[in-house]
């Protein structure tokens, strides 16, 4: 069965504006205000840290222009950047089944759906966090961390369509795999791939594997969420689409993956 959601393909958004956000966003879900909401976007340059970041994981160089964010989410830190589709699915998991570690399988399989589509063969590696492009040298091409309270999700994924991927190593230990090497959507395919190409396919995987339809978030009546400082983007733009509510439980971190 395909239940309605909303889609909000937005453009580059401050960490702390998307996090913003996404918070009103779970609480209108988790009150059935407004059904699942999916959010894709790009960051400026930020790292945020995870509950099971640890010492020694950051070495952000002196002078570099990026901003430095602890985060609720589960997982160790990473790396946000122009160039990656940042994926903040809100979701009430009443209706996904209940289930944490299937959630996260989930966001793994609409990664691996994603990829197929442009072209690029990922896949999950036993013992590693994460999607990988297999071979010699495992390559990791996109990353997950959430957070879910009283079955309700923020934060999500990070897959890297075309960035320069120097700041997963020379900036922090990236998901704290120390001897990992990253990869681009663009370096497997050898062309260049503007994020705006891989959204539709992002966005049917989501359908796919969710079971959802997506529908515009109809920004000018607010949804309760407003006033925001993203609501004056949302209402100058169209967006995209989708549909679905509800609450209960305990607050569940899940590990970056």
């Amino acid at each position: 069965m395909t239940r309605g959601a909303y889609l909000l393909n937005l453009g580059r958004v401050p960490y702390r504006e998307a996090w913003d956000l996404q918070r009103s966003l779970a609480a209108a879900v988790s009150q059935g205000a407004i059904p699942d909401t999916v959010l894709l976007l790009e960051h400026p340059p930020v790292v945020t840290l995870g509950r099971r970041t640890e010492e020694g994981e950051l070495h952000v160089p002196e002078g570099a222009e990026v901003e430095i964010v602890e985060t609720d989410r589960g997982g160790k830190s990473t790396y946000h950047g122009p160039g990656q589709l940042v994926c903040y699915p809100i979701l009430d998991l009443t209706r996904h089944g209940q289930d944490v570690k299937r959630y996260c399988r989930d966001l793994e399989e609409a990664l691996i759906r994603t990829l197929a589509a442009v072209g690029v063969d990922a896949t999950r590696i036993e013992g590693l966090t994460g999607i990988w492009v297999d071979g010699p040298i495992p390559r990791k091409i996109a990353s997950i961390g959430v957070h879910i309270t009283k079955w309700i999700t923020t934060h999500g994924y990070a897959l890297n369509v075309d960035l320069d991927t120097a700041p997963f190593t020379e900036w922090i230990t990236a998901c704290g795999l120390a001897d990992a090497s990253f990869t681009t959507i663009a370096r497997e395919l050898g062309l260049p791939v503007s994020v705006d190409e891989v959204r539709p396919h992002a966005a049917a995987a989501l359908e796919e594997v969710f079971g959802l339809g997506f529908d515009d978030l109809p920004a000018d009546k607010g949804a309760g969420l407003w006033p925001q400082p993203i609501h004056e983007q949302l209402t100058a733009k169209p967006t995209g689409a989708t549909s679905s509510g509800a609450a209960q439980g305990i607050e569940q971190v899940a590990a970056s993956r």
